[in-house]
């Protein structure tokens, strides 16, 4: 193929890297969905390709075929090019498996890169109708990959740094939540891997996850008890504006929620309502540029890419949706909050990459 133009070479070139890339994803979506790559971590030595299959109760054809590829694409290693097929053995480096494994280590991506595609791969058909209609597309379209893979991809973030946040962002907070009989409200907790964070830092505090989800609550109760918080942390599938809930809570939390909601002031209005009369109001969502700008940084391409597959078309379900999408700008927070009854704002200041924490006041 001849080609006259460099832009048009280079394109392609970008194009052809991104293909790769998404081969490479999505033969990963199959080692974390089907086992293999725990298997393979777990494994005391190399393995064949039999071998594996048995460990991941997978097909051995497939099997080798997976570990082939994985080898070409510097996934796994493999001893021996030039053994036979059946024989040739494959291990997977610690340092992929740290990445490549569903845990709360701070490098784990197979929830944050990995899961979430199953989601979005499930949806397309309703993704392209919903382009053509205006709808929005449910949250349970994008089925169990999309929710283990959201909640999972802030997992670390609440086991490792949402309580240092907390004591030092909020001092009076973080106080107040050290005495007997507090309460914190973790609205939208999803699958609960915030509201088990919060019951670690504060174990004289009493912590109620809420959600709408059956399924991630019922998730929700049993990371608590593998967790041995379940004693602290309960999940009630109750909207967060129900009035006999009002008023009762030292701290209330929206983590990473407020920017797929259909109606982000009706939420923010009823965490408002569900704070006590001294009572804070913590908001973590992403972490933009102030302003739109293009091309964007890595950051601002990621959280564009989600609003546009998932979040914006997620937040759009509703009657009379704001429809915000992943891409919520400082300034939208504040004309949010204002609009649900908050006179203050502040952007405190932690250190994330993906995320901003927000204090709201008044």
């Amino acid at each position: 193929m001849t080609v006259s133009d460099p832009q048009t070479h280079v394109f392609a070139m970008r194009m052809w890297k991104s293909l790769l890339a998404t081969q490479e994803l999505l033969s990963a979506y199959l080692g974390v969905k089907l086992g293999l790559y725990e298997a393979l971590a777990a494994a005391p030595g190399p393995m064949t390709p039999d071998e594996l299959a048995r460990a991941a109760d997978v097909a051995p054809r497939y099997a080798r075929e997976w570990l082939e590829q994985q080898a070409v694409c510097g996934i796994v290693e493999t001893d021996d090019v030039r053994a036979p097929a059946d024989r040739r053995t494959y291990r997977l480096p610690a340092g992929h498996a740290a990445v490549l494994t569903v845990s709360d280590d701070p490098m784990s991506l197979a929830s944050l890169a990995v899961l979430p595609l199953g989601g979005v791969a499930a949806a397309l058909p309703e993704l392209v109708a919903a382009y053509r209609s205006g709808a929005g597309v449910p949250d349970d379209v994008f089925g169990v990959d999309w929710r283990d893979g959201h909640s999972g991809a802030n997992r670390a973030l609440f086991a490792h740094q949402l309580a240092g946040w907390i004591a030092e962002q909020v001092p009076d907070v973080h106080a107040r939540l050290g005495t007997p009989g507090r309460r914190i409200a973790d609205v939208a907790c999803g699958t609960g891997w915030s509201s088990i964070a919060l019951a670690r830092a504060y174990p004289h505090a009493e912590v109620t996850g809420l959600d709408l989800d059956g399924a991630a609550l019922r998730q929700a109760e049993r990371h608590a008890a593998d967790a041995g918080v379940a004693d602290r942390v309960r999940f009630a599938c109750r909207d967060a504006a129900d009035p006999q809930l009002a008023g009762g809570y030292d701290l209330v939390c929206l983590f990473d929620a407020l920017h797929e909601v259909s109606q982000p002031v009706a939420v923010l209005r009823a965490c408002r309502q569900l704070r006590a009369a001294d009572g804070a109001v913590l908001v973590m969502d992403a972490k933009v540029a102030p302003a739109f700008t293009a091309p964007g940084d890595d950051v601002e391409r990621f959280q564009y890419g989600t609003s546009v597959l998932h979040c914006l078309p997620a937040s759009r379900t509703g009657e009379d949706s704001t429809g915000t999408g992943t891409v919520l700008r400082p300034g939208m927070v504040r004309e949010l909050a204002t609009r649900a009854g908050f006179s203050g704002m502040t952007i405190l200041a932690v250190t994330d990459r993906f995320h901003r924490l927000y204090r709201l006041t008044g």
